[in-house]
């Protein structure tokens, strides 16, 4: 059978990836778990979109339901118009997962040959192994292939169908800091080519950097959706602050303490900061009425501002799955590859 390219931009688009009222519940003993409580979610094509939240969120079990990987409990998820296993079956979306789905006795090459045979469409094998950065291990053992190495290896498993939307879990989980950038090197090419990436992550800087668009869950739903500006202005306003080296310093502390929506106020010597919402009225302020001078004016960290939504600590990045053990990713990946025979 010869390589093919299929073309991922003359496909129809058919609304993207819609998501609604979505629940998933699992039973846990004599209870019900209720993973994911009610997701109302809808991805344009050629968005990139990070999907953020505490452990327990939900991430997980919403990304194996837009996999076809496990049926929601109620709701309705559709992929470019179609169900999710069958737009999988298509090679319309492809996946990165953590774990599972590469067999240790054969080589990079051999393996990715493998998958290769079961699609009738597919980008040429040598070009998803070079782009997948692999291309000095592809005749390495997949056993003596290190963590990050593998995950590069399940990327260019996931290209070989030229799918229109890739989804990435932790995508680079066990890479060093230079394969990291290369792996999101590629992954900016490949969104400038109009592919649509739906990724979630622990290393907040990742959907600071890359994402278009950032979807915070806790408890099962959506808590915050928009871009990385607004997600961050959701943590308490943006920071104000500026060198006050005319007057007294404490009374105009005081006077923009008594403003309507200032969250703080901080003194250090002559350098005024404060915390609100109208960070134009307060620079205006500063600058215009009260003689301040060095103005600045920042967002709140993404890191800030996840705390402030969830109200839950920044997580460390770890291969924790969200979902009860019955919806562990050990092993789905068989199952995605299962669907494209």
């Amino acid at each position: 059978m010869t390589d093919t390219s299929t073309h991922a931009a003359t496909r129809p688009d058919a609304g993207g990836i819609q998501l609604h009222e979505v629940t998933k519940h699992f039973r846990s003993g004599s209870q019900t778990v209720r993973a994911v409580a009610g997701v109302d979610l809808s991805i344009r094509p050629g968005e990139v979109v990070a999907i953020l939240g505490p452990n327990g969120a939900g991430k997980t079990t919403t990304l194996d339901m837009v996999l076809g990987l496990t049926e929601p409990t109620s709701g309705t998820i559709t992929s470019f118009g179609a169900p999710p296993r069958r737009a999988v079956h298509e090679g319309r979306v492809s996946a990165v997962l953590q774990t599972g789905g590469l067999l240790r006795d054969l080589t990079a090459r051999e393996t990715v040959r493998m998958i290769a045979s079961t699609f009738p469409e597919r980008r040429p094998t040598e070009e998803v192994i070079e782009r997948a950065g692999l291309a000095d291990k592809a005749d390495r053992l997949v056993a003596k292939l290190s963590g990050g190495e593998q995950q590069r290896l399940r990327f260019a498993l996931a290209l070989l169908p030229d799918p229109d939307l890739l989804i990435l879990d932790e995508p680079t989980a066990g890479m060093d800091v230079r394969a990291r950038r290369e792996f999101w090197r590629t992954m900016h090419h490949d969104a400038a080519q109009g592919r649509t990436v739906l990724f979630a992550t622990h290393y907040l800087e990742e959907a600071d950097t890359f994402a278009d668009r950032i979807v915070l869950m806790a408890g099962g739903r959506v808590v915050a959706d928009g871009t990385t500006e607004e997600i961050r202005s959701r943590a308490s306003g943006r920071t104000v602050s500026a060198d006050v080296r005319r007057g007294d310093v404490g009374a105009v502390a005081d006077r923009l303490r008594g403003r309507p929506g200032t969250s703080s106020v901080t003194v250090a010597g002559e350098r005024v900061t404060v915390v609100g919402e109208d960070s134009d009225a307060l620079a205006r302020l500063l600058l215009v009425d009260l003689g301040g001078s060095n103005l600045e004016v920042t967002t709140a960290s993404l890191d800030a501002a996840f705390l402030a939504i969830t109200g839950e600590a920044v997580p460390e990045p770890d291969n924790a799955a969200d979902a009860p053990s019955n919806d562990s990713h050990d092993g789905t990946s068989d199952a995605i590859l299962e669907e494209t025979r």
